[in-house]
């Protein structure tokens, strides 16, 4: 069921929803949180695409926040919010309410979706692309609990991630990051299955990959060894190649579907290591509501410091008296080198 209101407000929307629900029979209960898409019109559609199949594992409310730019000094003077809300079927599980903002409204877009938000529940931001430089102090950033950006679409994806990092607020999280789950879990799997340590690092992918970063600051900050980023015609990531003690560690995968894991000592196995759709990133992301420590620490990390000598590194923190934390020491394993884990929603 679709519903639409042209020049309206924030209580008329949330009395559509109400409307909308009843005429179809289905409460508001169910609904975990949420989650708030700001991006423009032509990309409304993909990402709101993505959000309605990762709705099916996390039922939601989406609120799409598409700010209209008017080319006449006449509309842009002209303040005017236009929705469409839709429940049932048209909403996949959840509700949505797509946001049009003309005018002066846009510069109060928080305005607008703070009544809309659903009361009790977490708040997730997500901007597909055009993603603030600081998305914590963003107005629509502050109602989160978590900030979705996407690095990958950025003008320039490795540059950017700089930027990230100096913004970094707790809380703040990277599709990038997401689409590198996968090889963080087949390379901690892979070190588990040997006693050696890690002399060396090669990490292969398409240029410009911010993903490829990421892994590399990932692997070059657990394991303290210096880590090679190389360029491939992709797509996406192509090989982890490591150098230990016992021999040559491989992960491969040329056609963005399968890998070969290769050990030495060992025969070479297929993994699947498909590259993944925008939902299924979506999705992991709103698994887990607590800030992403691993990923702060790899962001932070910083690309200019690949390739470093282990010796120039920083040492890892040492135990101190009464804490439960610790560093980890090589041989490095899957414990020191944690990988993204599901959290209550």
């Amino acid at each position: 069921m679709k519903i639409d209101l042209t020049d309206t407000t924030s209580s008329k929307i949330n009395k559509a929803l109400v409307q909308g629900r009843r005429a179809i029979g289905t409460p508001a209960v169910g609904m975990v949180l949420t989650l708030v898409i700001v991006t423009d019109e032509e990309n409304a559609y993909d990402a709101l695409k993505a959000a309605n199949d990762a709705s099916r594992e996390h039922p939601s409310r989406k609120l799409v926040v598409v700010k209209r730019i008017s080319r006449s000094a006449r509309d842009r003077a002209q303040a005017r919010l236009d929705a469409e809300v839709r429940v049932g079927t048209d909403a996949g599980t959840g509700e949505t309410v797509v946001l049009r903002l003309y005018g002066e409204v846009m510069d109060h877009a928080q305005s607008v979706v703070l009544p809309l938000l659903l009361p009790d529940a977490p708040v997730v931001v997500w901007w597909p692309v055009n993603a603030p430089v600081n998305p914590a102090k963003d107005a629509l950033g502050r109602l989160a609990q978590r900030r979705v950006t996407d690095t990958y679409a950025a003008e320039h994806p490795v540059q950017e991630l700089t930027a990230r990092a100096d913004a970094y607020t707790p809380g703040d999280t990277d599709l990038s990051w997401t689409r590198i789950t996968p090889w963080r879990s087949m390379v901690a799997a892979a070190l588990d299955q040997v006693d050696c340590s890690v002399t060396s690092v090669e990490v292969e992918g398409e240029e410009h990959n911010p993903s490829g970063e990421l892994l590399a600051m990932w692997l070059a900050n657990r394991l303290r060894v210096p880590v090679r980023r190389s360029v491939s015609a992709g797509p996406g990531l192509t090989a982890v190649r490591m150098e230990t003690t016992c021999g040559p560690i491989t992960l491969d995968r040329a056609d963005g579907a399968l890998a070969t894991l290769s050990i030495q000592g060992q025969p070479d196995r297929a993994v699947a290591l498909k590259r993944r759709e925008t939902s299924e990133l979506i999705a992991e992301e709103l698994r887990r509501l607590d800030p992403d420590d691993t990923y702060a620490s790899a962001l932070k990390f910083g690309v200019h410091r690949l390739g470093e000598a282990k010796s120039s590194l920083p040492p890892l923190p040492t135990r101190e008296a009464g804490s439960s934390e610790h560093a980890p020491a090589h041989p490095v394993t899957p414990a020191s080198m944690p990988v993204k884990k599901a959290a209550s929603k």
